[in-house]
């Protein structure tokens, strides 16, 4: 019980060019030329790789880097020369990570569980409040901290740093083209925004999820942040409903997996979703001990927010959209950023189960001593189907394949920077004996760390 096949990325630039131009990816090992690439693109507090971006920076702009022991200093100060080629000032800030390590089993329950107030002690994606701290008491104009979760409202600009390593910078992912990444986020969108209301959604993937929930029309009324809102979270689009529930949300089914964010991955667990939480957890080795253990001390707990006791109810369905993530090759050290690097990828989906990042129902659980945050399992290869009010299905994902890279639209706009179906092909596809490879599903269930860091 738990206390409190990679393919390397090529490195890559794209041009900027003149409307009418081909645009093509331009291979280089240039960590200044990436910088580059993200000083001259808007930044949009996107959390995810390919809508990051640090401009427009101004001659005179006073920016804070503020990074940590597990970043590789060279891609820090290719980053922090680019930002003062464009004119700013720049100050880089190091604080210390714990020593890199092996992912052990339970890591992701350490960093993301949380009994007292996160202010005394950050979870692990989150951006450190002393340094959004000196942000603002120091005035500065740009604040480039944090590796993954929402980005806090602040008086100043605030963008994340996820790359970690030179293997992360130099990804074809860090320059996939806006426009086409964009594209393809609004088409997925615009259907969960014009079909979803009244219908439901049916998730399933190979490793055993077969999950389904009501899109209730009462979750677009505007009062649910990042869903049902004209304006997606960019590369980690929604497409469950976030608290406040209603008292009619009915979630149900199974969720099964064998990889999480930030852990070792684990015996493949099975999460039992009644009513829209969790009733029960199967297997999961130490990760699902640990799980349990939670499971039955916030059971009774009532939540605000949640119209029935618990506190693991499924609400992040978050779809990743980059086709040029890959797998990091050192994935089974801490300092690989793990799993959650993959997460980006499109057509991968991870379901987040517990409780909305330093939401209210975290403020009220901090202040009363009880347990919160949330818990991650990831699909792979997921498949999701949208059925409208009407009866029609509108498959969002077929097999780990977002079916908006199909469109002709999407494929024209990439046809202005290259061959499209180089560009919307994925770069990395994981190897599961017994779905995307020969071999026993089960014998990689039982242990999939031993395939997967042996690769």
């Amino acid at each position: 019980m738990c206390e409190e096949t990679a393919n390397p990325a090529q490195a890559t630039a794209t041009t900027t060019v003149a409307r009418g131009e081909r645009a093509t990816f331009l291979e280089t090992s240039d960590l200044l030329g990436v910088a580059r690439y993200l000083v001259r693109h808007e930044g949009r507090r996107s959390v995810s790789v390919g809508f990051i971006g640090y401009g427009p920076v101004r001659r005179g702009d006073r920016i804070l880097l503020a990074v940590d022991t597990e970043f590789d200093l060279e891609v820090v100060g290719a980053m922090a020369t680019a930002l003062r080629e464009a004119g700013a000032f720049v100050d880089v800030v190091q604080t210390t990570a714990e020593p890199d390590r092996e992912f052990e089993p339970c890591d992701e329950i350490r960093v993301s569980i949380r009994r007292g107030h996160w202010l005394d002690d950050p979870r692990r994606w989150e951006g450190l409040p002393r340094i959004e701290r000196l942000a603002e008491r120091e005035g500065y104009d740009l604040l480039i901290h944090g590796k993954g979760g929402p980005i806090p409202r602040t008086a100043y600009r605030y963008e994340h740093f996820p790359w970690l390593g030179r293997e992360h910078f130099l990804s074809r992912a860090s320059t996939f083209p806006n426009d086409v990444h964009l594209l393809v986020n609004n088409l997925v969108w615009e259907r969960l925004l014009e079909d979803g209301p009244g219908g439901s959604i049916h998730l399933t993937d190979p490793e055993g999820t077969d999950l389904r929930y009501s899109l209730l029309p009462g979750y677009f009324d505007g009062r649910h942040s990042k869903f049902g809102v004209p304006d997606p979270v960019l590369g980690h689009l929604h497409l469950h409903p976030l608290p406040p529930f209603l008292e009619s949300h009915d979630t149900r089914g199974v969720i099964a997996g064998t990889t999480s964010h930030f852990e070792r991955a684990f015996p493949r667990i099975e999460l039992e979703v009644e009513g829209g939480v969790v009733q029960e957890i199967r297997g999961g080795g130490a990760y699902g001990d640990g799980w349990r253990a939670l499971l039955e001390e916030t059971r009774s707990i009532l939540y605000p927010g949640y119209p029935r006791p618990g506190m693991f109810w499924p609400l992040e369905v978050a779809l990743g959209t980059n086709p040029k993530i890959c797998r990091p090759s050192n994935v089974k050290m801490r300092s690989s950023g793990g799993f959650e690097w993959e997460r980006r990828r499109a057509g991968v989906i991870h379901v987040g189960v517990g409780t909305a990042w330093r939401s209210e129902t975290e403020q009220w659980a901090a202040a009363n001593q009880v347990p919160y945050g949330h818990l991650h399992v990831h699909l792979l290869f997921p498949t999701m189907v949208l059925t409208t009010a009407k009866g029609r299905d509108v498959t969002l994902v077929r097999d780990g394949h977002i079916t908006a890279l199909d469109d002709p639209r999407v494929r024209e706009l990439a046809a202005a920077h290259g061959d499209p179906d180089e560009l919307l092909a994925l770069e990395w596809v994981p190897r599961i004996p017994g779905i995307s490879c020969e071999g026993s599903y089960a014998d990689y269930a039982a242990d999939p760390a031993r395939y997967i860091y042996a690769a």
